[in-house]
C-alpha cells in the first residue's frame, strides 16, 4: 500500500471532486450556466443503441489483454495495435447514438461545416476574420466555434469540403481516423526520449477511456493529434545525432506546433510540453529552428490577412460578453478539473497523485517531465478563465499527457484501474448525452 499511497489519495481526491462538481449544484440550485449535467456540458439520456453491444466486447477485451500485449508485443505491432483499439473504442462508443454519432454534431450551425461549405474564397475570410468576431458584428458575426478559434479550424473544414469530405458523416470519420493516432504520438514521443517502459505501461489508457466520448466527435480532438505529433516531431529532433536529421526535425515539428497556434487560442500552453521534451532529451539544440518555423506559419497568415495576436484581445471581448460572464468562477475553477477527470478518467487522478509521490525517485525522468508538462498546461488554462466549462473536449490535447502519468502506477493497479477507465466511459456514454 505504501508504494501506492500517492495513488490512493489522487483517486480520493478525484472522485469527490467529480461527486462535488455534480451533486454541489444539483442540492443547492446554484446555476451554472451550463446545460443540464455540470460540470459536463450535456444532458441526462439514458440509453442504449447499436454500439452498445460492441462497446461492451471491445471494453471487456481492452480489460482482458491489452495490458500484458502492451507488454509483450513487438514495438510496431504495439503502434498498430493501439491505433486499431483506439479507433475501434472510439467508433463503438459513437454508435451508441447509431451512425449520427459519428460527426453529427459537426453539421450544426454552430460549428464549421456549414461555414466551410459557405467559403468560397477562403483569402477573403482571413482578411475580414476578426472583423466578424465580435457580437457587434451581428448579423454578419461569426458562429460560436468559428469566432472562437483561428482560422486554422475552418480551413481545415473548409479542404474537406473542396476534397468532397464535407459530409458530417464523412468530416467526423476523418477527425476520428486523426484522433486515434494521438495516442500513438505519445507513444512514440516517450519512446524516443528512452522511456519505451512506462510507454507500454501508459498505453492502455491512452488507448482506453471517456475521452473516446469526446473525441470521435470534437474537432478539439484533430489538434489534440496535430499537436502530438508536432511533439513526437520535437523529441525526434531532439534525439537525433545528425545535425541535418535534428534541422529537419526541427522544422517538421515547428510547423505541426504553428499550426496548432492558429488551431486554437489555448494550445501556445503545448509551449510548456515542448521545453519538458527538451529537458527530458538534454537538447536545447531543435529549439531555435522549431521556434522559426512555427512563427513562419503565424507570420503566413499574418500576411494572409490574419494576425493572430489582434484576434487574441477581441475574442476574449467576445467570450466575457457572452456566457463566460455568467458562469460563477467560484465554481468553474474547480468544476472545470472535475469535467477533466470525467474526460480523463478517474485513474488519472491516481496517476498524478502517484507522480506528486514519486517526484523525487529516479527511473522516472522523463514521466515526470512530459506528465508534469500534462499537469502544468491543464492548470494554466483553467487560471486563464478563457474556458469556463466545456473543458472536457476543450482540454483534449492536455488529456493524453496528464495520462502519462499512468505509468507509474504498480500494476496491480493498473490492471484495476483499466476496469473501472471502461466501466466509466461505458457508463457515462450511456447516461449523458453531450451537447455543444
Amino acid at each position: 500500500m505504501s508504494r501506492a499511497r500517492g495513488a490512493v489519495v489522487g483517486l480520493a481526491v478525484g472522485l469527490v471532486l467529480i461527486v462535488a462538481a455534480m451533486a454541489v449544484p444539483a442540492a443547492t440550485g446554484w446555476d451554472v450556466h451550463v446545460r443540464w449535467f455540470p460540470p459536463l456540458h450535456a444532458f441526462w439520456d439514458p440509453r442504449v443503441g447499436p454500439g452498445t453491444l460492441p462497446a461492451l466486447v471491445v471494453g471487456a477485451l481492452l480489460v482482458r489483454f491489452s495490458v500484458d500485449l502492451a507488454e509483450r508485443l513487438s514495438w510496431g505491432r504495439l503502434l498498430v495495435a493501439a491505433y486499431a483499439a483506439g479507433l475501434a473504442w472510439m467508433l463503438s462508443l459513437a454508435l451508441v447514438d447509431g451512425p449520427g454519432g459519428i460527426g453529427r454534431v459537426l453539421a450544426t450551425p454552430y460549428e464549421y461545416l456549414q461555414t466551410a461549405r459557405d467559403t468560397s474564397d477562403f483569402s477573403a475570410t482571413l482578411h475580414e476574420y476578426i472583423a466578424r468576431i465580435p457580437y457587434a458584428a451581428a448579423p454578419d458575426n461569426w458562429p460560436v466555434h468559428i469566432a472562437g478559434h483561428p482560422p486554422g479550424a475552418l480551413g481545415f473544414f473548409v479542404v474537406l469540403v473542396r476534397v468532397g469530405l464535407g459530409g458530417w458523416f464523412a468530416a467526423g470519420l476523418v477527425v476520428t481516423l486523426l484522433a486515434a493516432s494521438t495516442a500513438v504520438a505519445v507513444l512514440v514521443t516517450l519512446r524516443l526520449l528512452g522511456a519505451e517502459h512506462h510507454a507500454r505501461a501508459a498505453a492502455p489508457f491512452l488507448v482506453a477511456g471517456p475521452a473516446a466520448i469526446w473525441q470521435c466527435v470534437s474537432a478539439d480532438a484533430m489538434f489534440a493529434a496535430v499537436g502530438a505529433w508536432g511533439i513526437a516531431a520535437l523529441a525526434a529532433a531532439a534525439t537525433s545525432t545528425r545535425r541535418g536529421r535534428m534541422v529537419g526535425w526541427s522544422v517538421v515539428a515547428g510547423l505541426l506546433l504553428g499550426y496548432v497556434v492558429m488551431l486554437s487560442y489555448g494550445l501556445p500552453l503545448l509551449a510548456i510540453l515542448a521545453i519538458a521534451v527538451l529537458v527530458a532529451a538534454r537538447n536545447a539544440r531543435p529549439l531555435v529552428p522549431t521556434a522559426l518555423a512555427a512563427v513562419a506559419v503565424v507570420g503566413a497568415f499574418a500576411a494572409a490577412g490574419f494576425a493572430w495576436w489582434e484576434a487574441l484581445p477581441v475574442l476574449r471581448q467576445r467570450y466575457w460578453d457572452g456566457v463566460a460572464s455568467n458562469r460563477p468562477a467560484s465554481y468553474w475553477m474547480w468544476g472545470n478539473l472535475a469535467a477533466l477527470l470525467v474526460s480523463a478518467g478517474p485513474l488519472a487522478a491516481a496517476g498524478v497523485g502517484q507522480l506528486v509521490a514519486s517526484v523525487r525517485e529516479r527511473g522516472h525522468r522523463v514521466v515526470t517531465l512530459l506528465a508534469g508538462a500534462g499537469v502544468a498546461m491543464v492548470l494554466a488554462a483553467d487560471a486563464s478563465q478563457m474556458s469556463r466549462a466545456e473543458v472536457e473536449r476543450i482540454w483534449l490535447p492536455f488529456v493524453p499527457w496528464v495520462l502519462v502519468a499512468t505509468a507509474l502506477l504498480p500494476e496491480g493497479w493498473r490492471r484495476r484501474g483499466l476496469v473501472l477507465q471502461v466501466v466509466f466511459a461505458i457508463v457515462v456514454q450511456h447516461l449523458l448525452h453531450p451537447d455543444w
